[in-house]
């Protein structure tokens, strides 16, 4: 079979370079089991195109909606990134936890999530000596597990308690969110699943079983549901007093 003709408007390193992924995604094929083709091809496609600041993701949680013991976006995120519990829930991963609120002065009760904030200015970046902890330039805060050095800086320097460290060897994870011992890691918005069009998984998990309370989108784009929503309802960010314009805000707090 003749090779396909490339673009003759392509400079000569990024010719390379796409040739280089179809190479990649096609040896990665050939090397998984069924099933794995198909994320690893998707993966590739999604690299050939860069994130950029025109898009900021974020979050809007509905506190009015989201119930006390109710943990559907708790368990979806534990079973979409592969974290299952050693039995020490005082080290366990959590990259979603439940905390509750009370009104000292009222008694009135509430229920949220936390997560990673996805800040505009993470502390976690600032303090991080090695480059590991980032934000990409769709606003989406990660760490780069290949140059963690497991120092734990982030998780100081971070106010919403947000990362938890890999203390020891893990097994059954998920080939899309690794997670190696002696690194820090915390929720990544499910970036595999936005990079590929997809909402996170907490934020469908709620949607299907449970009270609809979260909402996932583009936050520089008007039209977007979570844009509307934010200018029609009062909303807030916990720890507004640091200033780091966060990507996840809350409604009812």
């Amino acid at each position: 079979m003749s090779e396909a003709h490339e673009d003759d408007s392509l400079s000569a390193p990024e010719r390379a370079r796409r040739r280089f992924l179809t190479q990649i995604a096609a040896v990665t094929g050939a090397a998984l089991a069924p099933g794995m083709v198909l994320f690893q091809v998707a993966q590739a496609r999604a690299l050939d195109q860069p994130v950029s600041s025109k898009t900021r993701w974020g979050m809007l949680v509905d506190t009015t909606k989201c119930a006390r013991g109710c943990d559907i976006c708790v368990k979806a995120c534990d079973i979409e990134n592969g974290i299952h519990s050693l039995g020490r829930p005082e080290t366990d991963a959590q990259w979603i936890r439940k905390v509750t609120l009370r009104d000292l002065h009222t008694g009135y009760v509430q229920s949220l999530p936390m997560m990673c904030q996805h800040c505009e200015y993470p502390p976690c970046e600032d303090v991080c000596p090695t480059g590991a902890s980032f934000r990409r330039a769709d606003g989406i805060v990660l760490v780069d597990r290949h140059i963690c050095i497991g120092c734990r800086y982030c998780m100081m320097a971070c106010p919403y308690k947000a990362r938890s460290f890999v203390a020891e060897p893990l097994h059954d994870q998920v080939p899309w969110s690794p997670r190696g011992i002696g690194t820090v890691g915390g929720c990544t918005f499910c970036v595999h699943r936005v990079d590929r069009g997809h909402k996170p998984a907490c934020v469908e998990a709620c949607a299907a079983d449970g009270p609809g309370a979260l909402v996932f989108g583009d936050l520089m784009d008007p039209e977007s549901g979570i844009s509307k929503m934010l200018a029609s309802q009062q909303t807030s960010e916990v720890r507004a007093d640091l200033r780091l314009n966060t990507g996840v805000r809350y409604h009812g707090i």
